[in-house]
């Protein structure tokens, strides 16, 4: 495996006090604070410097940043395992897609690839 890009992560824990920063192999940083959708981004956008910011984290972190309206881009895989537990993506989102063009593929594995592109600003 090649190194990791030297990029700095801002990620979210809402409820949550911070965390301590983790540094990977490459020299990436992540950075936890606890903050709103709207002002940790902020702080991503400042530690990136001018470039593109990347969201990570499970539903509920990706729900409230969708919920925010702050998501450009997003490529979600569907896996068609049913675990009957677990927190629901979509939940609260009723009407999203008409902000997204929606695209979905998918792959012989049975994973449905969905990307949705920000279509109003």
């Amino acid at each position: 495996m090649g190194s990791q890009p030297a990029v700095p992560h801002t990620g979210l824990r809402p409820h949550a006090s911070p965390a301590p920063s983790i540094e990977i192999e490459g020299g990436t940083t992540f950075h936890f604070i606890d903050a709103s959708p709207a002002e940790a981004l902020q702080t991503a956008r400042e530690a990136a410097g001018g470039q593109d910011v990347r969201i990570g984290g499970g539903p509920t972190i990706v729900r409230d940043f969708l919920a925010a309206g702050l998501v450009d881009y997003m490529h979600t895989a569907v896996v068609p395992i049913l675990l009957g537990r677990g927190v629901r993506l979509w939940d609260g989102l009723e009407g999203i897609e008409k902000d997204y063009q929606v695209e979905a593929t998918s792959s012989p594995s049975g994973v449905t690839h969905v990307m949705f592109t920000r279509t109003t600003t």
